[in-house]
């Protein structure tokens, strides 16, 4: 089925039932864990995001319009999604918790999500303290890493952007054949290739690119400083 019927279909069932029932939808069909679901996912999660403060400032729809891109003739399916869940009664960690068993067994498609929310976060320029509880809350949930975690705070908040062993997520005594693999094995993960063979829309796969950026930098200062 193409990407806008499956998300018609998922407005349908929100509608019908509830926001849960799409979760539901979700779960049942795993084997179909593919653009749709990761958009599914990404949508409700932003909507609840730009709501953590209490407030959806313009900033922050703005922001979720402009790093999700889509086409002017199915604004209203994805409006539709966005509205559905923030009106949903369902609280944030549910919604995080149900996200996670879908994607249980692709971790990195987690992080995907995550780095996404941090992009909704920063999008009024303030970090509110309920949204960064809602961060902390979702790389917990969601089994990110300290070190995946780390590196997406540096790239979103420069949160010790000038740590490159943090962003590669190695030992500061570590030697330039560490620091060698730790890089190679970031690049494979968090290439637009591997964005895309993981189900992410390809309008998102920029969301790749502020990664590899703090990735790269960050191997140039360390095999400087490993020198």
């Amino acid at each position: 089925m193409p990407f806008w019927d499956r998300l018609q279909n998922f407005i349908d069932i929100a509608t019908r039932r509830t926001f849960g029932a799409v979760f539901d939808a979700l779960a049942e069909q795993k084997a179909k864990r593919d653009e749709a679901a990761f958009s599914i996912a990404l949508i409700a999660l932003s909507a609840k995001m730009a709501k953590a403060d209490g407030v959806v400032s313009d900033d922050e729809i703005e922001a979720f319009r402009r790093f999700f891109s889509y086409p002017e003739s199915e604004a209203r399916k994805v409006e539709m999604v966005y509205r559905l869940a923030q009106q949903d009664v369902a609280g944030f960690e549910h919604y995080l918790a149900r996200v996670a068993k879908i994607f249980e067994d692709d971790r990195q498609v987690l992080e995907d999500v995550l780095d996404c929310l941090f992009y909704v976060a920063v999008a009024d320029g303030v970090e509110h303290p309920r949204e960064k509880a809602f961060l902390d809350k979702a790389a917990e949930l969601f089994g990110v890493s300290p070190a995946a975690y780390r590196r997406l705070r540096a790239v979103h908040f420069g949160l010790d952007a000038d740590d490159p062993f943090v962003v590669l997520g190695v030992e500061p005594e570590a030697d330039k054949v560490a620091i060698k693999a730790a890089y190679r094995a970031l690049v494979r993960d968090h290439h637009p290739d591997a964005l895309i063979a993981r189900g992410v829309p390809a309008a998102l796969v920029k969301i790749a690119e502020a990664r590899m950026a703090a990735i790269n930098t960050a191997y140039e200062k360390a095999m400087t400083a490993a020198a």
